[in-house]
């Protein structure tokens, strides 16, 4: 099997995932009406008995999850307002679409967290509201803390990106430092019913990381904040108004996140509809359908990027020495989201890194491809979702006058890539369920 058909194998197998990750259908899955009965998940809603339905969301497919919730309740919907990033759209007919900026949240993502937290503002026991919270919910929804600003915001996310913290780690901060995150937002709806649908991008998908939790009673308080400061370098490097506001909270100065049992919860239910779970098995599929013999190796991969690299070259060259764990041609899939701490200037994102490490480990094997792809279609602030490397990339990087081991010290992954022609460029793809990676191992010539 020669590289461009390993490479078309892979491309396939990755957007078969990505499409098993289709927003609108996850939402439409667990979500119906019938006879104006709302069914959510298995639960009942008659929708006589309220006044109003507002539709808010947050994220990178808050746009499709919109557009399946106006197929089904159509006019019924009084008003909406979603934060989206920037090009992720839909064409919607009641729900107003705010574009802002991600991973850095901007003011135009402030005023549209502004004017969602207006509306709840407005709301009472018989209206319903329904949150539609996807990956990048986080950045999409800023609405800091009293006497914060966005800029504290933006700077403290750019930190916490650079050192290496994992998301659910950004996220406690993140939480603590809003208006909207950790459960708040729960609060601001109170007492309305309230209806979460849920696309994960967490490991474990856990309710309370995923966009921070804005409607998830919150396990995480002020001293674990202190905590992460602490175990990633981050005393004096956070914006001072941060600093303050969080040392402050540890001593009781700041009001914590609503916990479980808060009664701002009592008419939440938050429901997931979609997961990397679901793209790996769909991932898996197509590989079989292909004529791999395929596995998923797990979709909980976390951690540093060269590491869980490493781990899967090392992967590949056991199966090519006894087949194990499984026999070539081989298709192992694994999911997750790893992390990059960043100690270059250089540009990517941790799919191409997670590539460009891997290459270095599988040079020679000329019969092994590696594939790591977002499935939002972003890695990093570049326009590639991931990157693909084989045995004989780091040989014809060579001959291109490119370092690899230069441009994995600096960060510089898209750099290295893309005179190969080996980034993974999919434009948006309006899902969101963390990244996925594929190992293929082909029969020996």
């Amino acid at each position: 099997m020669n590289r461009e058909r390993l490479r078309k194998d892979a491309v396939s197998i990755f957007d078969a995932g990505v499409k098993a990750a289709d927003p609108e259908n996850a939402v439409k899955r667990h979500l119906g009406l019938e006879d104006g009965v709302l069914h959510v998940n298995g639960r009942r809603y008659e929708l006589q008995g309220f006044d109003n339905i507002y539709v808010i969301g947050a994220g990178k497919a808050a746009a499709p999850m919109a557009r399946a919730v106006e197929d089904i309740l159509g006019d019924r919907i009084t008003a909406g307002i979603i934060n989206v990033k920037h090009g992720y759209t839909a064409a919607l007919k009641k729900i107003k679409i705010n574009e802002a900026s991600h991973p850095v949240p901007d003011e135009a993502g402030l005023k549209g967290a502004r004017e969602i937290a207006g509306l709840l503002g407005k709301t009472g026991e018989r209206d319903l509201v329904i949150f539609l919270i996807s990956g990048g919910g986080s950045a999409l929804l800023p609405l800091p803390a009293e006497g914060l600003t966005l800029g504290d915001k933006r700077e403290l996310t750019e930190r916490m990106l650079e050192s290496g913290a994992a998301i659910h780690e950004m996220n406690v901060l993140r939480k603590h430092v809003s208006q909207v995150k950790g459960g708040r937002l729960a609060k601001l709806a109170c007492p309305s019913a309230l209806i979460s649908l849920i696309l994960s991008d967490v490991i474990g998908d856990d309710l309370d990381a995923i966009a921070s939790g804005p409607t998830v009673p919150d396990r995480s308080t002020f001293g674990d904040c202190v905590e992460i400061i602490g175990k990633y370098g981050l005393r004096g490097k956070l914006p001072a108004g941060v600093a303050g506001y969080i040392e402050r909270g540890a001593k009781g100065g700041e009001e914590e996140t609503p916990k479980p049992g808060d009664p701002a919860f009592r008419r939440t239910e938050n429901v997931i509809v979609g997961s990397n779970v679901e793209a790996a098995r769909a991932a898996k599929e197509k590989a079989s359908a292909l004529g791999y013999h395929s596995l998923i190796l797990s979709t909980s991969i976390g951690g540093e990027t060269s590491g869980a690299a490493r781990l899967h070259a090392a992967i590949a060259r056991e199966v090519v020495s006894s087949g194990n764990p499984v026999e070539a041609p081989a298709c192992i899939i694994s999911g997750g989201e790893t992390t990059v701490t960043v100690r270059g200037m250089g540009t990517g994102g941790r799919n191409q890194e997670f590539a460009l490490a891997a290459a270095i480990d599988i040079e020679g094997l000329e019969n092994v491809l590696v594939l790591s792809g977002g499935t939002d279609g972003t890695d990093g602030p570049t326009d590639a979702a991931g990157a693909m490397a084989d045995g004989g990339t780091i040989r014809r990087a060579r001959e291109l006058g490119l370092d690899a081991a230069r441009h994995l010290a600096e960060n510089d992954s898209y750099n290295f890539f893309k005179p190969l022609g080996d980034l993974l460029v999919t434009g948006p793809t309006n899902t969101n369920v963390m990244d996925l990676r594929v190992l293929l191992v082909s029969k020996s010539r």
